[in-house]
């Protein structure tokens, strides 16, 4: 019996050390001088401009809290929401910051920080929204509706819960492809947060368009940084920083010029929003 238990410590202290080796060391980020995040490319949360360069409310907030972290840059690759958690777990970014809004699941497969940006879903149709759609079951019970939405995306899981059959959910790359693709009738409804919308629609100058909002029966989400599992102690550090630009105001004068409130983010807790 000794034997085994000695065995059995010694699987735990294995396992411990690999888990150890596999987390993301804040000192090991600080030596090599940037954090590798992930983003969607979606405005006003996400964004890359002609010129390459990253902004957006989320990774704003992670550059400026990276930084006083001591970790001087981020560096930033463009995923699909599908992707980001398996890319996280994989090792190919060190956070995801980008409207990863928090549910069960991915608070079960990730690390969040405490909340972030906040937002309600909506809905871009044809001006006058002549489908008359109202909620995701509306989409469901119109046998002809097609809904573009992001591969693994909140919306898309919406709509599919909401009995839209698969073959009338577009997976939908981008939020340019998902106005050309309503612009030309190849789907009847493009559904993203309220704040990504009205800033696609405001830039597409299109006054065919308009967007529907809030979606009936559909939550209010929160993101905030997520980290891999084992990775609790740099989620804390960030979370520590985050906590005192929440304090100082810092935290509302990097998120309120893109249209969110910090009022909803401090408003509401990780643990909450985990618990669904």
């Amino acid at each position: 019996m000794k034997t085994i238990g000695w065995i059995a410590a010694a699987g735990l202290a294995a396992a411990a050390l690999v888990q150890s080796a596999n987390a993301a060391d804040l000192e090991q980020l600080k030596e090599q001088g940037f954090a590798r995040v992930a983003i969607a490319n979606e405005p006003p949360y996400t964004a890359v401009g002609a010129d390459g360069k990253v902004s957006g409310a989320a990774p704003d907030i992670a550059r400026e809290v990276f930084k006083r972290l001591g970790v001087p840059e981020i560096v930033a690759s463009v995923s699909e929401y599908g992707a980001m958690i398996p890319g996280l777990q994989a090792r190919r970014f060190d956070a995801v910051t980008a409207g990863l809004f928090m549910k069960p699941e991915r608070c079960a497969a990730v690390s969040y920080s405490e909340p972030i940006l906040c937002d309600a879903e909506a809905f871009l149709v044809k001006k006058g929204n002549p489908m008359g759609f109202k909620s995701f079951k509306d989409i469901a019970d119109n046998a002809d509706a097609k809904i573009g939405a992001p591969g693994g995306g909140t919306e898309e899981k919406l709509a599919l819960e909401a009995g839209v059959p698969r073959n009338r959910v577009i997976v939908v790359p981008d939020g340019q492809s998902g106005l050309k693709m309503l612009q030309d009738g190849r789907i009847d409804v493009y559904s993203l947060p309220v704040l990504s919308l009205n800033d696609l629609k405001k830039k597409s100058g299109d006054d065919g368009i308009e967007v529907m909002a809030p979606v009936e029966g559909a939550p209010v989400y929160c993101d905030g940084t997520a980290f891999r599992k084992q990775d609790t102690a740099l989620r804390d550090a960030y979370d520590k920083v985050l906590a005192e630009m929440k304090e100082s105001g810092e935290f509302a004068k990097i998120i309120e010029p893109y249209g969110f409130s910090a009022a909803a983010a401090m408003s509401t807790s990780r643990e909450k929003l985990c618990k669904g």
